[in-house]
């Protein structure tokens, strides 16, 4: 049976859309450049791509819509079916996991009643869980709607979402302040975002971010340089002419020197990377027995 083409928008709606991809569509030498905040701008209007923005897309770009699908399904970014107000993702990445990611993100499931990618009843909160945005030194992180809430715990994660579904105004850890997924998804196209604060530069990097810099700069005592087992820790001094580079005992060893309590030799059959003469691969191998 052949699939029915996709409705278009209303002729207002496609009038104002029109205007804006005109816009948009402007800024590219090449128009099918323009196709991943197109999809934006489409996704601002019903708060997902639907195959009418789908359709939009392609028709505004020459392109077809096999073209357009392949792109909305292949970023997470694009939502394929309707979701909430409010998107919190939690960040489930290793560190974040670590410190209680994955914790927050059992106990946001379990209180909101929803699984992954699952909105609330009420429309207000759509929760999935997020890959790495950058932000270990304030780990964990959730985010709404791309806006960072940092250092979180169990309850006040809890305490967030409640206030998203209870209407009440929430203030993001930094940045700008918190606004629909609709409204996100026009900034995302590339549209002026009018937000008191969008435009300056807040937050910034973490204590532990600083603190590497720091010690890039000279200005932090150097960290302790940890040697192979029964060996002596090696120099500290930079490396070049007659110095040694502090990461000096983590290259290839010919044998397993980092670990005299169990010697080895080379593995048969496998040249000797050291260029040792065979008397000396001999007698590593009856140290080895």
């Amino acid at each position: 049976m052949p699939q029915l083409p996709a409705p278009d928008y209303p002729a207002d709606v496609r009038a104002r859309l029109a205007g804006d991809a005109e816009e948009i569509v402007g800024r590219y030498p090449d128009s099918r450049s323009a196709l991943l905040p197109l999809l934006h701008l489409v996704q601002s209007e019903e708060g997902h791509v639907t195959p009418t923005g789908m359709r939009f897309c392609a028709e505004t770009l020459d392109l077809t819509t096999a073209e357009v699908t392949a792109v909305a399904t292949f970023y997470s970014m694009y939502r394929r079916r309707p979701g909430g107000e409010y998107q919190v993702g939690v960040c489930t990445n290793t560190l974040c996991a670590v410190l209680g990611g994955d914790a927050i993100f059992a106990a946001l499931q379990d209180h909101l009643g929803v699984g992954n990618g699952e909105t609330t009843e009420d429309g207000a909160v759509t929760l999935e869980h997020i890959e790495c945005n950058a932000a270990c030194d304030f780990a964990p992180v959730l985010m709404v709607n791309w806006e960072f809430f940092d250092n979180q715990t169990v309850e006040s994660a809890k305490r967030l979402v409640d206030e998203l579904r209870a209407g009440a105004e929430v203030r993001p850890t930094r940045g700008a302040p918190l606004c629909t997924f609709k409204q996100t998804s026009r900034i995302l196209a590339g549209f002026p975002d009018e937000r008191p604060g969008a435009t300056e530069a807040t937050g910034g990097a973490g204590p532990a971010s600083l603190a590497g810099l720091r010690l890039a700069k000279g200005e932090a005592p150097a960290g302790r340089v940890v040697g192979p087992r029964a060996e002596p820790a090696p120099p500290r001094s930079a490396a070049g002419p007659g110095g040694t580079h502090p990461s000096s005992h983590d290259a290839p060893e010919r044998t397993a020197a980092s670990d005299p309590a169990h010697p080895t030799g080379p593995v048969p059959g496998r040249p000797d990377p050291a260029g040792a003469p065979d008397d000396r691969r001999d007698d590593q191998r009856e140290e080895g027995r």
